[in-house]
């Protein structure tokens, strides 16, 4: 079935007419209200419908979930380590925890943030005065209550998104007037996510069941919801970056907010007819590739894009996955974000998630794959060459819809606030099973081998690591790595462990120096076990590439501040937790103050 681009449905006039209700161009940059008054718009279910549209539009198109903060931002992590080189001005300097406030990869998407907020106020403000949400037919109450939820849970996606990223930041609640100044002051952003997380509660009651409406999962259910207000208060429990000190700090109450999280996730679980778990891990990414809906309905929320544009399209497969070089079959791609080569060797060798998660092979100009060294592995849960129908020619937009909560992460989310408030309990274990068991194609034996589940601190563990194996490329592990605290530690763990890499010392003394492919049906076959040392010759009729050789003393020596490589200008205790606060902002809002580490 073809996804219904429920935010394509706004006919090009129709977002014409909204152009200039309320958004601003930039933080502080409010455009009068034009062609459509605020009175006519919100006269009508189908105006009032118009106006929720435009607010999800700010989700889709390169500023936000098309490049920027899912393909730029959460990068580098023990995972993945994004547009390898040194910092500069652009995304590499987000990458290498180099970014400046001049930084236009930081500017643009805090822009566009803030008009996702500002279209969702002015919908949240307007909707509830209506008289038709209040005295309409049951079908208009309805339809407008169901739109005022949605405009609650688009603000709270786009300020999580703020605060996560720049920690305490103005949190707008309400519609900025034509002639306001719009200077704003910064909120705590605890103070700003228990708001938030109040207003889902609402929301969640005015917005219903996927399975009420037929809805596809570009449009926000109660589920969706749900989802996403346990991972708010599981943020809001986490620890932080204290914006003046740099101090990683977790609020006294954080127990509570566990509870949230466990609550919704529950209520989640016991409606299954809603969302479950995909049974294939590789039809669930396929999906995404084929422009189809996936049968489970695991994906709970995604964003819609589409129409090859900047403002309304994303580069997943193109930014990301495999690097296609000029193929006459399957056209080109960047393949910018690469594995770290840990990341690889993360993965058991029959965990059938690492052949979705990661692509060791390009594809050239003779259409076939070609195998990559292990420091070349990109990413693979999109892909320009899975896609349905192919697209060859030279476009960088190829319509992939972006994937914000699975209920994957609802049944982890689920095992974490468990854990946290009553240890590993047999609901606990269940649940993180569940995800680890389909990871193992449903053998349970296998999934549950070697795991030690037995004390809090030991199912944490397990929790970390099954959250990095089933998220891998999904833009989620740094956002992890900062609400547990542990961004610094990990980072120099991850360093650490490629240092014993390079050594050929344990765990990793069994990785092969090189490696062996075939190319059968223009598909790469590898001719040894990526888990044994490499032979003493060449097998017969492959090609040879560097494999654990690539991860020489140069590959360790740039990811040291000044490098190319992974976190290289990544330092503890600098404030790079956070990303700093456009200089474009600090220059007209006296009322908002540097993050810490960036010249204050």
């Amino acid at each position: 079935m073809k996804r219904n681009k429920f935010r394509l449905t706004l006919s090009t006039a129709a977002l014409g007419l909204l152009a200039g209700l309320g958004a601003c161009k930039d933080y502080l940059d409010v455009e009068p209200n034009a062609y459509y008054t605020t009175d006519q718009l919100f006269s009508t279910v189908s105006g009032a419908t118009t106006a929720v549209i435009a607010a999800y539009d700010m989700l889709s198109g390169d500023r936000t979930y098309g490049t920027r903060l899912n393909l730029y931002y959460p990068y580098d992590t023990d995972e993945l380590i994004g547009a390898p080189g040194a910092a500069n001005s652009g995304n590499r300097g987000i990458s290498r925890y180099k970014a400046f406030p001049t930084n236009a990869e930081i500017i643009n998407p805090w822009n566009d943030l803030y008009q996702g907020v500002e279209k969702s106020n002015i919908c949240i403000k307007n909707i509830p005065q209506m008289d038709l949400y209040r005295s309409g037919s049951a079908a208009d109450t309805a339809a407008l209550h169901r739109l005022y939820g949605e405009a609650l849970t688009l603000r709270a996606q786009y300020l999580y998104e703020l605060i996560r990223n720049w920690g305490d930041v103005p949190a707008p609640l309400t519609p900025t007037e034509a002639t306001a100044s719009f200077l704003l002051p910064q909120v705590s952003r605890n103070q700003t996510l228990d708001t938030l997380i109040a207003n889902l509660g609402k929301a969640q009651k005015l917005v219903p069941w996927r399975t009420n409406i037929g809805a596809a999962n570009e449009r926000i259910t109660k589920g969706a919801i749900k989802a996403l207000r346990a991972r708010l208060a599981l943020q809001r429990g986490g620890y932080s970056a204290n914006a003046t000190t740099g101090q990683i700090e977790r609020p006294s109450d954080y127990l509570n907010y566990y509870r949230i999280a466990q609550q919704e996730c529950a209520e989640l679980m016991r409606h299954r007819e809603q969302h479950t778990l995909n049974p294939s891990f590789y039809d669930l990414f396929k999906s995404f590739n084929e422009l189809r809906r996936e049968s489970a309905s695991e994906v709970i929320f995604e964003v819609a894009m589409g129409g090859a544009s900047a403002t309304a399209d994303s580069k997943l497969g193109y930014y990301d996955g495999p690097r296609l070089n000029a193929s006459p079959l399957y056209g080109s791609s960047q393949g910018t974000i690469v594995a770290v080569p840990t990341y690889f060797y993360a993965f058991d060798s029959t965990d059938v998630r690492r052949d979705v998660t990661l692509t060791p092979y390009t594809i050239g100009t003779n259409n076939n794959q070609a195998g990559t060294t292990l420091v070349a592995i990109t990413t693979g849960k999109f892909r320009r060459d899975w896609r349905v129908p192919l697209q060859n020619g030279a476009g960088n937009y190829l319509g992939y819809n972006w994937p914000l909560i699975r209920f994957a992460d609802v049944l982890l989310m689920f095992a974490e606030a468990e854990n946290e408030l009553n240890g590993p309990s047999t609901a606990a274990k269940n649940a993180l099973l569940e995800v680890r068991t389909r990871a193992y194609a449903g053998n349970a034996t296998r999934a549950a081998a070697g795991l030690d589940l037995s004390s809090k601190d030991n199912f944490f563990t397990a929790l970390k690591k099954e959250r990095l194996l089933e998220f891998g490329g999904e833009g989620i592990r740094k956002y992890d790595l900062l609400r547990w605290g542990q961004l610094a530690t990990q980072l120099a763990a991850t360093k650490a462990e490629l240092a014993k890499m390079q050594a050929g010392t344990a765990p990793y003394n069994t990785v092969p120096v090189n490696q062996y492919f075939r190319v059968v049906n223009g598909q790469v076959q590898w001719a040894r076990s990526f888990y044994r040392p490499a032979p003493a010759a060449t097998p017969t009729g492959t090609t040879a590439v560097a494999w654990r050789s690539t991860v020489n003393a140069a590959y360790i020596t740039n990811t040291k501040p000044g490098g190319t490589g992974l976190a290289a200008d990544f330092e503890a205790g600098k404030g790079k937790e956070l990303l700093p606060i456009p200089q474009s902002t600090l220059d007209t809002d006296p009322n908002v103050k540097q993050n810490f580490g960036y010249g204050n």
